[in-house]
């Protein structure tokens, strides 16, 4: 159970202090009332569900390898920011995929609704 409170801290610590983060969870609550909104499927929400834990995941990564960073060498280090930029790397290729699986989602139906209306 302690394991899960740190956990649950660890997410509310990153929301707090990391403004992409925010991001993307205003991202994820945005996608999942469009999925509410649009009724999609259940193959289409696991998708969805997939996209949005792999990148508020991956944040929580990048989040954990910046502070470690910071706090081994607070001092400008150019292998510390490699370390840095690599982490952010991967979070932007996660966050470049859940849009592209949200275009492929959304796009039809919203296209949809022009047609109907």
């Amino acid at each position: 159970m302690d394991s899960f409170k740190y956990a649950l801290e660890g997410l509310f610590v990153m929301f707090k202090e990391e403004r992409n983060a925010r991001i993307h969870l205003i991202m994820a609550i945005g996608s999942i009332v469009g999925g509410v909104y649009f009724n999609l499927s259940l193959t289409e929400w696991i998708f969805l569900v997939f996209a949005i834990g792999l990148v508020i995941a991956l944040e929580l990564i990048n989040t954990a390898i910046e502070n470690l960073a910071d706090f081994v060498s607070p001092e400008r280090n150019e292998k510390i920011k490699k370390v840095k930029d690599l982490a952010a790397g991967a979070v932007l290729v996660g966050a470049m995929g859940a849009f592209i699986i949200g275009l492929i989602i959304f796009t039809p139906k919203i296209i949809g609704l022009w047609k109907i209306g």
